[in-house]
This record gives structure tokens, sequence and C-alpha cells, in this order.
């Protein structure tokens, strides 16, 4: 068993630094059932803050494993109407809301049929979470919580104490005062996004084993660290941790070739080998060593799910990355190395102000998948208008200035 002292110590670093909890707000906690060890000690943290109720939904990869293997076909995709409205309620009364990350069986569904595993995924809930996250409609964050099936996945054998002591030193609780550590680190990466922004680039490229790609950037879009404010001015970190720099790109404008450089988890189920080819802002060709039948559904998806939605940057410095560990969990790994993602834009990186003229330029999907594409061995240029090349990322070392 994990000490109620750890728990409590992480919990409130979520509640008081990630979501920024408020005095009175309701907050809405999505978890695996392994998880609830952590849930009652976040529970506690957030009534200790002054949370009104603190509402919690558990999920469980078993009940998928079924769905996937005898639901009727139809009803795969299928969302409640209640989960629908519990996120449009919170949306309404400012409510906060919590996702722990951290696959408690990450092999469950190796062997199923690929295509009903991607649609088994509640798309109608998840594009009005998308929405009200495009909109900042709520506080919210993602933050790992780490089991017994995810350690065995990560480490060849079960080794909860191991995990545990990885996800305290990339959440900054190793530190002696974590609350200001995370305010050094996010003032240094919104830094970062500054030197981005007044650089405008046109655009960016990766180059590097299996990658040549050319990522075109929106000029309204601005380049943001995860630290954002809601629609109400309310700060808040939707990811711990968080390493990135980010934008919303030209859905239009991506070119050429890209090695996925990680394995891609979907609930479950995994991607791995996955090879991508762009040309004029979409997909053409996918290949998969392992799961290319999935990622082939979820391209089939919808409309804006073969087009970029994010693009995002991570240096060597991250400390996720120097774990030097493959956490097949999207939440650790996107913060390991630089990213794309195909599917819904971030509506939120474009200025209120030009926000109506912006709309039809970013992406539109039911999903955003993440795509980890960086690594020591990938440099990353931006190319100014007029054409001339800047080194952003050269071994794996942040070379902008």
């Amino acid at each position: 068993m994990i000490e109620e002292k750890r728990l409590d110590r992480y919990a409130r670093l979520v509640i008081e630094v990630g979501l920024n909890l408020l005095p009175g707000q309701d907050l809405l906690i999505d978890a695996y059932v392994e998880h609830a060890p952590l849930v009652r000690r976040l529970a506690f943290a957030a009534y200790a803050a002054g949370a009104h109720h603190v509402d919690v939904r558990y999920t469980d990869d078993h009940v998928t494993l079924a769905q996937v293997a005898l639901a009727p076909d139809e009803a795969l995709d299928w969302t409640p109407p209640w989960l629908v409205q519990r996120i449009e309620d919170a949306a309404a009364r400012q409510a906060a809301r919590l996702t722990l990350h951290g696959p408690p069986n990450p092999d469950l569904l190796t062997g199923q049929d690929g295509a009903r595993v991607a649609r088994a995924r509640m798309t109608e809930l998840q594009a009005t979470t998308l929405q009200t996250v495009n909109a900042r409609l709520t506080n919210w964050s993602i933050v790992a919580a780490p089991t017994e099936g995810w350690s065995r996945a990560i480490f060849g054998h079960s080794a909860l104490e191991r995990l545990w002591e990885a996800i305290e030193r990339v959440m900054r609780l190793d530190e002696p005062d974590p609350t200001a550590a995370w305010r050094q680190h996010i003032a240094r990466l919104k830094e970062r996004a500054q030197l981005l922004d007044a650089r405008r680039f046109h655009a960016l490229r990766f180059r590097g084993p299996g990658t040549d790609l050319l990522v075109g950037l929106l000029p309204v879009a601005r380049w943001l660290a995860a630290d954002l404010r809601t629609i109400w001015g309310h700060p808040h970190l939707p990811n711990l941790p968080t390493e990135e720099v980010f934008t919303t790109p030209d859905p239009t404008r991506t070119e050429g070739t890209v090695r996925v450089t990680r394995p891609q988890p979907l609930g479950a189920a995994t991607i791995e080998g996955l090879e991508l080819r762009f040309h004029e802002g979409q997909v053409t060709e996918a290949r998969a060593a392992i799961g290319e039948d999935l990622i082939r559904q979820l391209l089939a998806s919808d409309p804006g799910a073969r087009r970029l939605g994010e693009v995002a940057l991570v240096d060597g410095t991250s400390r996720v990355g120097q774990m030097n560990l493959i956490f097949r969990a999207v939440l650790l790994d996107e913060n390991a190395t630089s990213h794309i993602a195909l599917g819904q834009g971030l509506a939120f990186t474009v200025s209120d102000d030009e926000a109506p003229l912006a709309a039809p330029s970013i992406n539109v999907s039911r999903m955003h998948l993440d795509l980890m594409i960086g690594g020591p061995e990938i440099e990353v240029d931006g190319l100014e208008p007029g054409g001339a090349v800047v080194p952003v990322l050269k071994d794996n070392e942040w070379v902008l200035r």
C-alpha cells in the first residue's frame, strides 16, 4: 500500500497547483477503478481547499474489453447523454475537472479487432470535452496516477515504488518547495513561447531518421506553455507534469514524412512503429508495425482526423525525458519529447480579439491524438517568411535565442 502521507502530498499539489481549485467550486474527477486510493486523498484535499462537491466517475478497462468483444457494432462509439450533460453542466457552473492518467492494463486489448478498439471511445463525449477546453469554460488538469499494471508495462515486472519515485521526480515533489519550483519552471517555458512568438516563423521543419516534415504555422496563433486561464480569468495548469511549448498549426500546410519515435498508447491498446506521409495538410499514407488497423480507423473517423491540430516542442532539459523511460502513457511521453497531434486544433492559442477571423483556419475533429516525433536525433528549424532557416532544437538542446 502507498502510504497516505505520500498520497496527501501529491493530492495537495494537484488540487492547489494543477487545478488551483477555488473555494465553493465543484470538482469532477474521472479515473480508473485502480486509481481509487489516490482519488480518495484527492477528495480530502479538495474539500480541505473549500470544494463544494466532489463527483467521481470510475471506468474499467475490463468493461471496455467486454464492449469491444461483444457489443453491437452500432453501439461502440455511443455516448450516454448524461455524460455529455455532466460536462456541459460543469462548464455552465464553472466547475473544475480532473482526469487521472495512468493505464492500469496497457495490453488488455492486444489481439482485439483494431477497428472496433478505435471506435469504442465515446466520440460525442470527446467532442464535447474538446469544445469545453477550447472555450476555456473550466479550470482542468490531467495528472499521472501510478498503478501496478502500469509499472509492469514500463519495467517488465511489478515495480510500483519505482514508478512512484519517477512520477514524484517529474512532478517536482523532490524539491523543498514544489510550488515555487513549478512557478520557476513555468516561467522558463513561457520565455520560450515568447521567443517563438517574437520570431513569427512561417513553418517548422523536423529532420532526422525517417523524418523530414514541414509544419506550416498560423500567423494568428500564439505559442503557449501549459499555463492557461479560463474565460473568467482563473489560472490553472492543464497538464502535470508539463515540459512543452505548443501552438495550433495551419492544418492545410503539412508536407513530408514523419516517423513516430515512441509507442502510441490508446486506452488498453498500442500503436507501434507508426510512419505517416502528409501532402497538402492531410495524411495520405499510414503504416504501423503494430496497430495499423487501429490508426486507419482513427484517420477515417472524421474529416479533420487526417490533419494536424497541434505542434509542440520539448528539449532534453525535460525531467520526463531525462528519466530515459518509455512511459506508455501520453501525458508522460508527450512531455518527454516534441510531438504533433492529429485532430482538433487548439482554439485557445488565438487571442479573443482575433478568434472570430481565425476560427475557419483551426482544424476541427472529434479526436486529438498526440504523436511523439522528437528525440536526440531530430533537429527542428524555424523557417522565416523570407526563407531564412533558424535552428530551434539541435542535439536535443534548445538553441533559439
